[in-house]
């Protein structure tokens, strides 16, 4: 891994997050880092995306933003000039990889089968999106299709249907990097305001990582 995804595996957790107005960034970054949480996955699921992580690139560099939900090449070269710090795609794609490569950025593509990790492994990925984590099969299967690859050191961040109460069950295996956590700050908390709410489940998230690998 790079070093930027050793920070986040040290973290253990990394929110995703569909950010609908650039107006959140400042707060979001606020509540997160008070929650002790200084990683996020900004996704390009929304227009807002770009400008909310140059906001943050200027604003709030102590937090370490990345791109998700990326999908074109297009995007990586707008998530380097916002100033993404890494990305993350939900497949694998060859040539998003090969721009990530080529623009220098830490870059996870998406996996959920054999077939995509041999894919992602010849274009020397070492960390990989496993998603969507549990309806792919939780981290039994993610277990399962590692086996034949263990001793590449490859590394996931498995995403989709994880929660504050399933992080054991997938940092508790050794080839997890770091969860995705979709819960932690929610459209519908940034819309109400409810920054305290994301405060609290960023610091019980990172609480739990912390507990979970002692």
């Amino acid at each position: 891994m790079s070093a930027i995804f050793d920070r986040i595996a040290a973290i253990g957790v990394v929110p995703v997050i569909a950010i609908e107005k650039a107006d959140y960034a400042v707060p979001l970054a606020d509540a997160l880092l008070e929650g002790g949480l200084a990683a996020a996955e900004i996704t390009f699921r929304t227009a807002a995306a770009a400008e909310v992580m140059a906001i943050l690139r200027d604003k709030r560099p102590e937090l370490l933003t990345g791109a998700g939900t990326v999908l074109t090449t297009e995007q990586v070269a707008r998530a380097v000039d916002c100033g993404a710090a890494f990305a993350l795609a939900p497949g694998f794609d060859p040539t998003i990889v090969d721009a990530a490569a080529g623009a220098g950025l830490a870059f996870a593509p998406g996996v959920m089968t054999p077939s995509d990790i041999t894919l992602a492994a010849a274009r020397s990925c070492r960390l990989m999106k496993f998603f969507p984590a549990v309806p792919a099969g939780g981290p039994h299967m993610l277990k399962n299709i590692n086996a034949p690859f263990a001793h590449l050191g490859l590394r996931f961040i498995p995403t989709g249907g994880v929660t504050l109460d399933t992080m054991k069950d997938w940092l508790a295996l050794p080839e997890i990097a770091a969860v995705g956590g979709t819960w932690i700050a929610k459209a519908e908390d940034m819309r109400s305001g409810d920054w305290s709410g994301i405060a609290a489940k960023a610091r019980a998230a990172v609480a739990r990582a912390r507990e979970i690998r002692g």
